[in-house]
């Protein structure tokens, strides 16, 4: 069985994440992966800290494993999510979408563990310096919010620069996968789009649809112009931003188009206005099945690989 440094810090079975998706990974998605042997994570998005507080309860109430919460530091609610997370105990906190330095001491302070996501070397530096327990280490082939670096470039490197031990995320959704991460070198795996399917995702039917029927050209990436960039399904929505950001219109203009495309899609499944945030390997998800089928299944296809590779593998 796959176990690592990451399992025995956080008390889990696998050194599996599921990531932390804003207004999809829920307290029932997070508690499915948990209860499977990975860390469910509970994405806080651009969510008020009640909606939080609310889905660390329902994921408190289904499961007393181990699970974490995801805050997204541009969220304007940052800063009272991070006192939600204390007041709560959760157990591990993930961070994306910026650098999470201020609230580094409190957490650490109430006994939480620090994982951000980081997408460059330098990044990784300054978290292990504040106390960081461990880094995700996301390439651009992620869905959502992006970095320049693939995967197979940053993983090694940050594992070369630190000691801390890394998760790979970013174009990971089966044994193959997680083999590869810990080739390069990490001991652990974040998979986002892969989770999309399970049946205990609750996205809009529209959305899990696209998702299945994916082609391996189905991402496109915008935002890059405010500094944000962002991969999503390439829909009408993702076409027009793309023509708009290139085609001179104001920066409060583009932004404000942006406002509210992801919940369209999640909650309404509105495939013209919508914004559908994928991964490029949503051409690999091809069937719905329980959250920790999914967990499981890649465990032992990575098993598998990993046995088979240690025979030539020196």
């Amino acid at each position: 069985m796959i176990r690592s440094a990451i399992c025995e810090m956080l008390g889990i079975e696998y050194p599996v994440f599921q990531g932390g998706m804003a207004w999809i990974a829920d307290g029932k998605l997070a508690a499915a992966v948990s209860e499977g042997g990975g860390l469910g994570i509970i994405a806080a998005g651009n969510a008020p800290g009640d909606y939080v507080r609310e889905q660390i309860r329902i994921a408190k109430g289904i499961t007393k494993k181990p699970f974490g919460v995801n805050i997204m530091l541009l969220s304007p609610f940052a800063d009272e999510v991070a006192k939600v997370v204390i007041e709560e105990k959760v157990n591990v906190v993930t961070t994306g979408a910026g650098n999470p330095s201020k609230y580094i001491a409190d957490w650490l302070a109430a006994g939480i563990r620090v994982i951000p996501v980081v997408a460059s070397v330098a990044l990784a530096k300054r978290m292990t310096r504040l106390g960081a327990s461990a880094l995700i280490a996301e390439g651009g082939e992620s869905g959502g919010h992006v970095g320049e670096l693939t995967t197979i470039v940053l993983v090694p490197q940050i594992c070369d620069a630190i000691d801390l031990p890394v998760i790979a995320a970013g174009g990971i959704a089966d044994g193959r996968g997680i083999a590869a991460a810990f080739m390069l070198g990490a001991c652990g795996v974040q998979m986002g789009t892969r989770f999309l399917s399970a049946n205990e995702c609750t996205i809009h039917p529209a959305y899990k649809e696209k998702i299945l029927q994916a082609t391996d050209l189905c991402t496109m990436v915008t935002g890059k112009r405010l500094g944000h960039p962002v991969r999503s399904l390439r829909t009408p929505f993702a076409r027009e931003y793309a023509k708009a950001e290139y085609g001179g219109m104001p920066d409060e203009e583009l932004e404000q188009l942006g406002t509210g495309a992801l919940r369209r899609a999640v909650v309404e499944g509105d495939a013209e206005k919508g914004c559908f945030l994928s991964g490029q390997v949503a051409a690999m998800v091809k069937k719905e099945q329980p959250a920790a089928q999914i967990v499981t299944e890649v465990v032992r296809e990575a098993e598998a690989i990993l046995s088979g590779a240690s025979q030539w593998i020196k």
